[in-house]
This record gives C-alpha cells, structure tokens and sequence, in this order.
C-alpha cells in the first residue's frame, strides 16, 4: 500500500481478454496436421455495479463495497472516511504504518475497493459500523422512489455520508437513483470546499483576533495583577495603622480610667470640696453683683446729676413704687429662699433685687452668657429655689438650657416676656397662683 496505484490501470487489468491455449501466430509448418483445438473466446470482465443482469439475487440483499461501481468508490471513501480514520485501517491492514501522503492512501484504497480483499473488508466493516443508524432508517424504504425521497432529505439536511453508503447499498437503487445521488454528491462536495475555504479564512481572521485579544488580556491580567498587589498592600498598611490607632485609643482609655481613679480619689481626700466650689460660685456671683450695683451708682449719679440740672416730674417713680407695693402683696413667699434671673437688661437687675430680698429671699443673677460664663448657668440653676427666665433678652441656647434644666430637674422657673417690673409682677402673680 506504499505505493501509488493507477485506477485506470487497475480497470483496465480487470477487462483484459483471457485466452486459454491460444497459440501464437507464425508461419505454417511442415507436419502432420493436429487436430484444431478449441479456441476459448475472450471471457467480459463482470463489473458489478447496480444494473446488474442478476437482479433478482440482488432484490433481497444489500450489495457490498466492491459490488459497487468503481464510479462510487471514490466519493464514498472521500465521505464515509475521515483521514485519520482511513490511515488507522489500511496501517492495520498492512501491519506497518504507511509513509505516503493523504492523496496516495484515498487513491490506493480506492483500487482496492474494486475487488475484495482484506482492505475493502475492513472498509465494509467500519462502513456498516459507523452508519448502522443511518441503514436502519433505510431499511424501511420499499421501493426505489422511497430510497430517492430518503436521499433528497439527507441532501437538505446536510448529512450526506451515511445516506450516500445507505442509498448505493440498498436493494432498491437504481441506476437513474444511484447517478443522481452520485451528481448530487459531486454539487455537495463542491459547495462544501466553498465553504471550507470560507471558514478557513474566517478561521485564520478569528486566530489573528484571538491572538491580538490573548495579547491584550495578558497585559490586563498584568496591570490587575500589579493593582492587586498595590491594593494589598495599601490593606496592610491600613491594617497595620489600624491596630496602631486601636491601641493608642485603649492606652488613651486607660489613661483616662486613671485620671478619672485619681480625680475620685482627690475629691475624697479633700473634704467639702463640693461645698467649697458651690461657695466659690457663689462668691463670684457676689463680686458680679457688687460690679454690677457700683455701675448701677454710678449711672444714678449720673442721672440724678442731669435730674439736678432739669428737674422734671418722676411718673415713672411713682409706677415703681406702686408696682413695688403690689409685688410686696403677692402671696408667692420668697423668704430664705434662693431666686435665679437668667437674663434681662442691667438696668433692671436692680430693681429686681431690690423687690427679691425685700421678701427675705437670696437674689443672684446670670446674663445667659454674654459676659458670664455660660457653664455655671447649670451651677446657678442647681443652687435656686426659683428661677426667673427673661425670655426678651436671653439667647436660644440659654432660654432652652434653663427650659430642658428646670423640666428635668422639677424646678419651678417663671417666664417673663417683657423685662419690666409690671412683666415681673405679672409673672410672680401667676406663679402663686399655680
């Protein structure tokens, strides 16, 4: 099987007249003159193909591989086998592997399907093995248009290999049926070359594509590589100053734990510390109060120095005075008792302490934090036994400080809107009467 062989000559071998004890052609000889023997007439090769004289014995059975027309042995081995599939049987057939190219195992295996032999046998075989699904379907066709219907409908669905070996074989191919399947078979392989040497190209365009886009996924494999390692180690550092800033906040919570052990320990060894600061409270509010009398003097000196100089009728003396004389009526009880006025104009405050510790009753004022410090309002209002709230003249923060104190606390706070004395008489009037 290594070596080329020519089809044509290979038919031509097969129709070569056969002469048995023909003798040659010479001059006559001298002699006696032997009888004639019989002369044998030249014997036709039997080419079996599909009109084949013995139609009958063929009617029941299907024909084999080298039954068939050498016209068929070509596209059905090109079909039916693929090349590796081909090599591995005629190496087998052969015992050894064969060294010729594609072209010279399709040429010599199509000889040898001509007649029987090992190869064609081993063809046959495989054959019949790998389109047994296809030759059951065929079975069932009972005459020669059925097997022609059944071989139209492979050509449309595009599986051609094992209908082309099931329609040669069947009992009922005809001749007509067997040159059309084989014209048909001719078009498919045509147009299938087309087609593959269309998908090569687009094969060799999405390998190119497929290569620019291995390349171009490398580099990003690359780059989120390197982002990878970037960002892990960005996370460590970040780990690292993390456990850092967790232990200064637990060394910063020890040290306050301490100062705070140390500061409980400092006031317990300082007795009447609590006092002392309640009293140093409440002597700055009395050095606030003194600063705030001598601006007091000194604006009445001033007015009455100007009172001195243009004398004019006092209405407004009088209304105090009267004012001064309800508020003393009021039933509300102040005596010993401390009141807190948050807020007001300074030149009132006097007037209301004047009217306050008439009643016997500890007067101490806050601005609300405009010059005092606005901390010790809480230390004022805990120090109170009644509050006076200026809601006129005290800022919101002040003015909800003193509201949120006294609700919590259940101290009692008057409201005054206008920071007059009718405003102040008014709101004690109303507070005793609650």
């Amino acid at each position: 099987m290594c070596e080329k062989h020519d089809p044509l000559a290979a038919i031509i071998a097969a129709a070569m007249p056969q002469m048995a004890g023909r003798p040659a052609a010479g001059p006559e000889t001298s002699g006696p003159v032997q009888p004639p023997q019989q002369v044998l007439r030249p014997v036709k090769p039997v080419i079996h193909n599909v009109a084949s004289a013995n139609a009958e014995a063929q009617a029941s059975r299907r024909r084999r591989l080298w039954e068939l027309g050498h016209a068929c042995h070509c596209p059905l081995v090109g079909v039916g086998f693929p090349l590796g599939v081909l090599r591995k049987l005629v190496d087998k057939v052969t015992n050894g592997k064969v060294l010729a190219d594609d072209y010279e195992v399709h040429v010599g295996a199509v000889t040898e399907c001509a007649t029987r032999n090992r190869l064609s046998e081993a063809l046959q075989k495989e054959l019949e093995r790998r389109y047994a699904p296809v030759l059951l379907r065929f079975r069932a066709a009972k005459t020669t248009e059925q097997v022609a219907d059944l071989w139209r409908a492979a050509v449309a669905a595009g599986d051609v290999a094992g209908a082309f070996w099931a329609g040669l074989t069947h009992p009922r191919c005809s001749p007509e049926v067997e040159e059309q399947m084989c014209r048909d078979l001719h078009m498919v392989q045509h147009q299938a070359g087309a087609c593959v040497r269309a998908d090569i190209t687009k094969f060799n365009a999405t390998l190119l594509e497929n290569t620019r886009l291995a390349q171009e996924l490398a580099k990003s494999q690359q780059r989120a590589a390197a982002l990878l390692a970037e960002k892990s180690a960005d996370a460590e550092k970040h780990a690292s100053q993390l456990m850092q800033l967790r232990a200064q906040v637990v060394g910063k919570d020890s040290l306050v734990d301490s100062l705070r052990t140390e500061l409980e320990q400092l006031r317990e060894s300082i007795p009447g510390l609590e006092t002392r600061a309640r009293l140093a409270d409440r002597l700055q509010q009395m050095d606030e109060r003194e600063r705030i009398m001598r601006q007091q003097i000194a604006d009445l000196r001033l007015e009455l120095a100007r009172a001195v100089e243009a004398p004019a009728p006092m209405p407004i003396q009088e209304e105090t005075r009267q004012v001064v004389e309800h508020v003393m009526k009021m039933p509300l009880r102040l005596s010993e008792r401390a009141v807190l006025c948050v807020g007001g104009r300074s030149g009132n405050v006097a007037t209301y302490r004047e009217l306050i510790e008439r009643e016997g009753a500890q007067f101490s004022h806050h601005d609300g934090g405009l010059e005092d410090n606005a901390n010790r309002l809480d230390a004022s209002l805990a120090a109170a036994d009644l509050v006076i709230c200026q809601t006129g003249c005290i800022s919101h923060s002040a003015y909800w400080r003193v509201k949120d104190y006294c609700k919590r606390n259940g101290k009692r706070c008057v409201f005054i809107d206008n920071p007059s004395i009718s405003s102040l008489a008014r709101g004690l009037e109303q507070a005793s009467a609650d």
